[in-house]
């Protein structure tokens, strides 16, 4: 009977809610949705081996990259809905227990980087804060609106993937088992530092038979292995056996109701590829007769004239020119960047 109620939980919960992480702050700066490549929908990823476990399913990408240095303090943000930021709503609700985690990954570029083919470490970790009662680390960031927080370590400056995660746990893996929620987000890494820890893949840091993946959380466990490498630059909170503090430390009263329409202080956008930008001025056409011709004008025009190839068409706060050069056509890449491609 109690295996029957707890597949019946599981299976319920597994249906309730989900979520995605979704905005970035730095330094309790917030920097919305800019760098994030944000997920297609709110539902998990169930496979360990898929590609899709790096930054989940076609994530859409982003062109903003988001300034971070060493000793900084990061907050990732999840919520239900996307743009919900509301703190009335759970960040992961329908009893999605399990740990939070963060992974770095160096690239060349953050923008085009494959996630799946990315070298990560982990920079963060929190499992079961407390098992009297029991507690989880997803209990802690829907105690928190949705919010996360390390201090970045002293990295090598460079870009990165900063991918955030939540694994949700159930019974085990024959009656649906972990549910793998994460975003991975796009910055710049400034300061001297100088580390370059030791890296997994992902896919591959994972196997479907980890115990911290193949459990069952409603046998109450008084301990908990959370998957994959030791965080680097420092170390995962002990399992209590007493009570940990519930009270929030992010200021829910505080919380913005809409993600930002600007781009935030030091943050960039990737210039466009090299192919679209001009080597030398263009020469006016002439005439059979050699005298040079007024060049045709490009139709229709926006407000903000002609967008070259590659370049920034629309997007939430937009501005400038909307009409793509004659073969590109733009397209939205996310709420706030729109390119012609």
């Amino acid at each position: 009977m109690l295996a029957s109620l707890a597949i019946f939980a599981s299976l319920a919960a597994s249906a309730a809610a989900h979520a995605t992480f979704q905005a970035l702050w730095v330094n309790s700066v917030d920097q919305g949705s800019w760098c994030v490549r944000m997920p297609q929908s709110n539902s998990p990823v169930t496979s360990v081996t898929s590609n899709d476990i790096a930054c989940n399913v076609n994530a859409s990408p982003s062109s903003g990259i988001c300034s971070v240095n060493p000793g900084d303090s990061i907050t990732v943000e999840m919520h239900q809905q996307p743009g919900d930021r509301n703190c009335a709503n759970e960040a992961i609700g329908g009893d999605h227990w399990g740990p939070v985690q963060v992974y770095l990954a160096k690239v060349d570029d953050a923008t085009t980087a494959v996630g799946s083919s990315a070298s990560w470490f982990k920079v963060a970790e929190m499992g079961l804060p407390s098992n009297n009662p029991e507690y989880w680390a997803t209990e802690v960031l829907n105690d928190n609106c949705g919010h996360f927080t390390f201090t970045l370590p002293s990295v090598e400056p460079g870009q990165y993937l900063l991918r955030a995660e939540v694994i949700a746990l159930h019974v085990a893996s024959s009656v649906g088992g972990a549910q793998f929620y994460m975003s991975c987000f796009q910055v710049t890494v400034g300061g001297s530092g100088t580390a370059a820890p030791p890296t997994v893949k992902i896919p591959g840091a994972y196997s479907p038979q980890d115990p911290g993946i193949l459990i069952n959380i409603y046998t109450s466990p008084k301990a908990y292995d959370i998957p994959g490498p030791t965080p680097f630059g420092t170390t995962s909170p002990t399992v209590a056996t007493t009570a940990w503090p519930s009270a929030a430390t992010w200021n829910t009263a505080s919380q913005p109701k809409t993600i930002p329409t600007t781009a935030p202080p030091g943050a960039t956008a990737a210039p466009p590829p090299p192919s679209s930008i001009p080597t030398s001025a263009p020469t006016s056409p002439t005439s059979p007769t050699g005298n040079p011709t007024t060049p045709p004008t490009s139709s229709p025009t926006s407000p903000g004239g002609t967008v070259a190839k590659y370049g920034q068409c629309g997007g939430i706060g937009w501005t400038g020119g909307t009409v793509c050069a004659a073969g590109s056509t733009c397209t939205a890449l996310n709420d706030y960047y729109s390119q012609c491609v």
